[in-house]
C-alpha cells in the first residue's frame, strides 16, 4: 500500500493546481480522479492575484499564448425596465494595472496541466475515481475504482458538487437553485474587442462577453430554461445573429466557433471547508452562478491558504479545521455578494432596482469609490488596503 503525504481527489484546475502547488512546496502527493473531459469549450478569468500564482508555479509563461488580457470591464443595463442604471466602465489602468487579469480556455489550460503534473516525480496520478474513503486515527485510507488503494495523512476534495470527500467527512451543505440556465459558447466578430469585457444586466441575468486571443470572444448567456432550450435548438447562424442583436453589434457581425453548452445554475456552499484531516476546494466547498470572474479565483484562494497553512507547521489532523477558519470570511461573503446581484436582476421590485442603479451610478461618477471597488474584486482585503496606503500617504504629505 502506497503512502503519501496529501492525497488530492479531483483533477480539474482546481485539483490540478493544488496537486502542482503542493508538490512545489515539498509534499508527496497523489492526484486520484479520471482524465478531465477533453470537450469543456468553457473559459477561466483569472485575476491579477491568481496570475501572480501561475507565475509564482512557473507556468504562467506557457499558458499566457492562450490567454486573453482584461484591460477593462464595462457593465450595462440591457433591461427595459422603468429604473435603468448607467452605464459603468472599470479599466485596470486606474488601479495602476496592465490588466484586471486573463482570460483562459479551459481545455488547453487542462492539457497543459495534466503534461506538468506528469513531469513532477512528487505526484503520482491515479487516474481512477474514489470509492471509498476509511478514517484512521493517523491516516486517511482511499479506495480508488481499481482496488489500489493508498494511505495519506491528509486529503483535499476537489470533486466537485457531489463530493464524496465532503460526504465522507461527514459536511453538509446548504443549496439552492436559480430559475436560470447558462448558454456557454466562444464566438469570432469582425470588430476587434479592444481587450474589453462588457457585461449585460438583463431581466434573465447577465450576457457577458469575455475576450480571447484574436478577434474572439468567450460568452455566457443566462436565459431562463425554456429560452435557452429553444435557444439551443437554433441553428448556428441564428444563434449568431440573436447575439449580434443582444450587443447591439458593437462587435460587428459575429460567428459561432464551437458547440453550445448549457449549464441550469445553482449555488451551494459547505456548512465546512474542512474537518480534522480532510479540506474542500473549488466547488466541493463552493459553488455560485458566473458572475464577476469569481469561481477559479476563490478556488485558487482556497488552495494559497492551504499553502500558507503548511509553512506555518502544525498538526495534520488539526489542518482542516484550521483551513474552515481560515476561508469562511472569504468564502461566505463571496457567495454572498453573487446571490445578491444575481437575484437583484431577476427582482422587478422597485426598490431593489432603484438601489442597484444607484450603485452603479455611484461607482460611474465616483473615481476613487470605483477604485476601492476595483481592488476589492481584484483581490480580498485590497480596497482595505488601498485606504490605509491613501491615509498613510496623506499624513506623510502633511508631515512633509
Amino acid at each position: 500500500m502506497k503512502e503519501f503525504d496529501i492525497a488530492v481527489v479531483g483533477a480539474g484546475l482546481a485539483g490540478s493546481l493544488a496537486a502542482l502547488a503542493l508538490a512545489e512546496a515539498g509534499r508527496r502527493v497523489a492526484l486520484v480522479a479520471p482524465p478531465a473531459h477533453a470537450g469543456d469549450g468553457r473559459t477561466t478569468a483569472l485575476m491579477d492575484q491568481s496570475i501572480a500564482f501561475l507565475k509564482r508555479l512557473g507556468i504562467w509563461e506557457a499558458v499566457a499564448p492562450h490567454a486573453a488580457p482584461l484591460e477593462a470591464m464595462r457593465i450595462l443595463d440591457g433591461t427595459s425596465r422603468l429604473l435603468r442604471a448607467p452605464a459603468v466602465t472599470f479599466r485596470a489602468r486606474e488601479v495602476g494595472l496592465d490588466a484586471f487579469g486573463y482570460n483562459i480556455p479551459n481545455a488547453p489550460f487542462i492539457a497543459l496541466l495534466e503534461e506538468r503534473i506528469a513531469a513532477r516525480p512528487e505526484i503520482e496520478r491515479v487516474t481512477a475515481g474514489v470509492t471509498a474513503l476509511t478514517f484512521h486515527p493517523d491516516h486517511i485510507e482511499l479506495t480508488p475504482a481499481d482496488g489500489e488503494r493508498l494511505t495519506t495523512r491528509f486529503v483535499i476534495g476537489a470533486d466537485g458538487r457531489r463530493s464524496l470527500v465532503r460526504e465522507a467527512a461527514g459536511i453538509g451543505v446548504k443549496s439552492w437553485s436559480y430559475p436560470q440556465t447558462a448558454l456557454v459558447l466562444n464566438f469570432s466578430h469582425e470588430r476587434p474587442h479592444g481587450n474589453a469585457s462588457c457585461e449585460f444586466h438583463t431581466e434573465s441575468g447577465p450576457f457577458t462577453q469575455v475576450p480571447l486571443p484574436g478577434d474572439r470572444s468567450s460568452l455566457v448567456w443566462v436565459l431562463p430554461p425554456p429560452q435557452a432550450d429553444v435557444m439551443r435548438r437554433k441553428t448556428a447562424d441564428e444563434i449568431a445573429r440573436a447575439i449580434e442583436d443582444r450587443m447591439q453589434s458593437m462587435l460587428g457581425k459575429v460567428a459561432l466557433a464551437g458547440d453550445v453548452q448549457s449549464f441550469p445554475l445553482s449555488g451551494m456552499t459547505a456548512e465546512r471547508f474542512g474537518r480534522g484531516r480532510v479540506a474542500l476546494i473549488g466547488e466541493a466547498g463552493h459553488a455560485f452562478p458566473p458572475i464577476g470572474a469569481q469561481g477559479l479565483n476563490l478556488s485558487l484562494r482556497d488552495i494559497i491558504a492551504l499553502e500558507d497553512l503548511l509553512r506555518g507547521g502544525g498538526a495534520y489532523e488539526t489542518l482542516g479545521d484550521r483551513f474552515d477558519r481560515r476561508r469562511r470570511a472569504d468564502v461566505r461573503s463571496r457567495t454572498a455578494s453573487v446571490d445578491l446581484l444575481n437575484r437583484s436582476l431577476l427582482s422587478d421590485f422597485l426598490p431593489v432596482q432603484f438601489l442597484r442603479a444607484a450603485g452603479l451610478h455611484l461607482l460611474g461618477a465616483l473615481g476613487p469609490l470605483r477604485g476601492l471597488a476595483m481592488r476589492e474584486g481584484i483581490e480580498p482585503g485590497g480596497a482595505l488596503k488601498a485606504f490605509r496606503e491613501e491615509i498613510r500617504q496623506r499624513l506623510d504629505r502633511r508631515s512633509a
